[in-house]
């Protein structure tokens, strides 16, 4: 399969632009003015934006300093900047403001938030931290914390603030009671924000407007600074981040943006597809070039992705094409359930491994709902295969790793309220949740800071016990403060975790449990040594804490290299794997049921299955299930309409049990005629009769797959039966639990 030659040795500008295709190098060429970079899957983008950036450097057309480029994965922006000085020298390459959204506004409100009345050492609150403080609000409010769940009150406050709303514009809009809870409860948590010296995810984007709206000159500078701008992924901007990149590119509009509206799939994240379908009604001037010719899949592939996205309506002109081998069929497993599919996913990755020669690693299985792994890691476990789900907890989310960083935080921001209250009684020092009410009293009515509260604690009602503790606590954060002034980072962190007890609380008891928690600690310590022998300012424990806060998962270490990733198809971006399986498509699974009847939404999940099917680079599967378990229940599903708008491209597996879905699709002389409406084998949509299992009949179980009742025994509910199974041996089953079902 063709690829990309590697960029080679640093060199001019003509070694830059060596290999690149024609659209590509007139991409990199067009320096000046709006350019607007349509770039299908596979087509080079990551490339186009790094030789763009080194033909600017390199040429002299911009200076190192003056380029701002922003990505939406710290993965994107390492790699981005890591091609970029292998072309043009680490001397160049290291001048460049190149990150994140959050990370790049991180920098810029740590230079000037001082304008809006916070210190450089603000803490960023993440999701976890953004609803203990709304839990704690609600409570101080006397609001129902039950009625109201702290996630969905966090979750319309965020939304509202992509929107740029502010409390009143989100309390007049506000109709139903959880909108009118999310509405009283938003100017209090931003007072509360603000009284911490922190601020929550969106706030760091929300931020620099707010600077460059009371502090024009600030914007000016700026806009001064950065003479080429570069957004990479433009089709998942928010409102905001649209705002934020319009404000900066006002005056010389050297403005490049790169994207493919065919793969705006996060419209729940708040992000808004017009704003690059809408690019040229911003920059009547703007250059459009695209980026069509894919170099990842193999010509079936791509014509399976052309066939379903001809489908959407609002969308940029683009003809994916390449010159890639015709490649393998794409093959559809028609499946009896979803053990059934897991089973014969994980079978045919046993088979490729050894007809292929493929690795773990280069399988991936992409699905449309978080439940639908449960059944794969069953199957995977079960064949003994290693797998990763992505989109797990980070390392930086354990309990252990958050109360200790929390520890961390009130060393460079003392006010840290969330924080405070994380570990004022951890490890348990007799701080109460009485102590701890009274105490922070006057922080909720706001006559005193956080730090003022537990330095001075003198209101009423507090135990001397709990006084004397609250004392000896404030003493030690002193004394770790002052030691930061002038000492080790790393041993100053590891003597705070020991004199607060950390330490020795995960190592009480001598569980396994407690080990693994001690040794992350130990991994954080590492974590802060290996960060601060490479930061420029000796003494950036803030930035450390500053910049983990915007850390997710993709971001994370493994020690296992091979393995099956199993992953959701919104984390599949940016991605590529040799196979790849898109399971679960039925119609009201993938397209999902809240989004079938909305003709926007419907066409967004059919660019979420585009994204999947671009995904891979050799082979592609795609899978449905006559029936499946969905909330403890036996569902029959008909084929996803995804499934028939590509049918008469698709191999259908020939070597599982034929399935009749119901309401499913064939293609009869170009014609789509429905077939029967029910599964062959599975029975009707109910609950099975206990009297079909009987000895000597062929059933499958969703766990263990297909066996052969041996014996069965009681009566009624207490019926039970004795099955063999092959590769797991006989199982002892009671049948109102196991529901089985009857294949012969």
């Amino acid at each position: 399969m063709r690829r990309f030659s590697g960029e080679g040795p640093p060199g001019d500008a003509a070694e830059i632009l060596k290999g690149l295709n024609k659209p590509q190098r007139e991409a990199v060429r067009a320096t000046e003015g709006p350019l607007l970079v349509i770039a299908g899957p596979g087509s080079g983008k990551t490339r186009v934006l790094t030789m763009r950036i080194a033909y600017l450097l390199s040429t002299g057309r911009a200076r190192p300093h003056e380029i701002l480029a922003v990505t939406f994965t710290n993965k994107a922006a390492r790699e981005i900047r890591e091609r970029v000085t292998r072309l043009v020298g680490e001397g160049l390459a290291s001048g460049m403001w190149l990150g994140t959204f959050h990370s790049v506004c991180r920098r810029l409100l740590v230079a000037d938030c001082q304008h809006l009345g916070f210190t450089s050492g603000f803490s960023i609150y993440d999701t976890d931290d953004t609803e203990r403080a709304l839990r704690q609000l609600m409570k101080e409010l006397s609001m129902d914390a039950k009625g109201f769940k702290p996630s969905a009150i966090r979750s319309l406050i965020s939304a509202a603030k992509n929107r740029r709303e502010s409390p009143e514009i989100l309390e007049r809009a506000a109709i139903r009671p959880i909108q009118k809870a999310a509405a009283r409860l938003y100017g209090p948590y931003q007072e509360r924000l603000k009284r911490s010296n922190a601020m929550d995810f969106d706030d760091l984007l929300l931020k620099p407007l707010d600077l460059f709206a009371k502090r024009p000159d600030v914007l000016a500078k700026y806009r001064r600074r950065w003479t080429h701008i570069h957004v990479d992924e433009y089709q998942d901007t928010n409102h905001v981040q649209y705002l934020l990149t319009k404000e900066l590119a006002a005056g010389h509009r050297n403005i490049c943006v790169v994207g493919d509206d065919a793969q705006s799939i996060y419209a729940f994240r708040g992000a808004d597809i017009t704003n690059i379908i809408s690019f040229k009604n911003d920059y009547p001037t703007a250059k459009v070039v695209r980026l069509e010719q894919n170099y990842r899949s193999t010509k079936t592939i791509l014509r399976i992705a052309e066939a379903t996205i001809k489908h959407n309506v609002d969308q940029l002109k683009k003809r994916l094409w390449t010159e890639n081998e015709e490649g393998s069929p794409v093959v559809l497993l028609r499946c009896l359930s979803e053990t059934d599919e897991a089973r014969r996913i994980t079978q045919t990755i046993r088979r490729l491994r050894v007809t292929n020669g493929y690795r773990l690693q280069d399988f991936a299985v992409l699905y449309r709902l978080n439940a639908q792994s449960r059944a794969l890691e069953d199957a995977l476990r079960q064949d003994g295969v290693p797998y990763r789900i992505f989109g797990g907890m980070s390392f930086y989310q354990r309990k252990e790793i958050k109360d200790a960083l929390a520890y961390l935080r009130l060393l460079v921001n003392p006010n840290d309220l969330e924080s405070l209250r994380r570990v004022i009684n951890y490890p348990r020092r007799g701080i109460g949740g009485v102590s701890q009410q009274r105490l922070f009293a006057p922080v909720a009515s706001g006559t005193m800071t956080p730090w003022e509260a537990i330095a001075r604690p003198t209101m009423p009602g507090i135990i001397p016990s709990a006084r004397k503790k609250i004392a000896e606590f404030c003493a030690m954060i002193v004394d770790c403060m002052q030691a930061l002034e002038h000492g080790d980072v790393v041993e100053i962190a590891r003597k705070l975790f020991t004199d607060a007890g950390v330490m020795h609380d995960l190592r009480a008891g001598n569980t396994e449990e407690g080990l693994v928690r001690w040794e992350n600690v130990q991994e954080l310590l590492s974590a802060i040594a290996e960060y601060m022998a490479g930061a420029e300012d000796e003494s950036s424990l803030e930035g450390f804490l500053q910049e983990i806060s915007l850390f997710t998962d993709a971001d994370e270490k493994d020690s296992v290299t091979d393995y099956v990733s199993l992953l959701t198809l919104h984390s599949s971006k940016g991605l590529e794997f040799p196979v790849v399986f898109i399971a679960g498509l039925e119609d009201g699974i993938f397209p999902s049921h809240q989004n079938q009847e909305d003709p926007v939404k419907l066409q967004e999940e059919r660019r979420l299955f585009y994204v999947g099917v671009t995904r891979a680079e050799a082979q592609l599967y795609l899978s449905c299930a006559a029936q499946r378990f969905v909330y403890g229940r036996s569902e029959s599903y008909s084929e996803s309409p995804f499934v028939s708008e590509v049918e008469s491209l698709l191999l259908r597996d020939v070597a599982g049990p034929e399935v009749r879905m119901r309401g499913s699709f064939d293609s009869v002389g170009g014609q789509v005629v429905q077939r029967r409406s029910r599964p062959v084998g599975t029975g009707p949509s109910r609950e099975y009769d206990l009297s079909d299992i009987v000895p000597g009949a062929i059933v499958l179980h969703r766990t263990f797959g297909e066996g052969k009742v041996i014996k069965v025994s009681g009566r009624d509910i207490r019926k039970k039966a004795v099955v063999h199974f092959k590769g797991h041996g006989h199982k002892n089953l009671v049948l109102r639990f196991a529901k089985l079902e009857r294949l012969d």
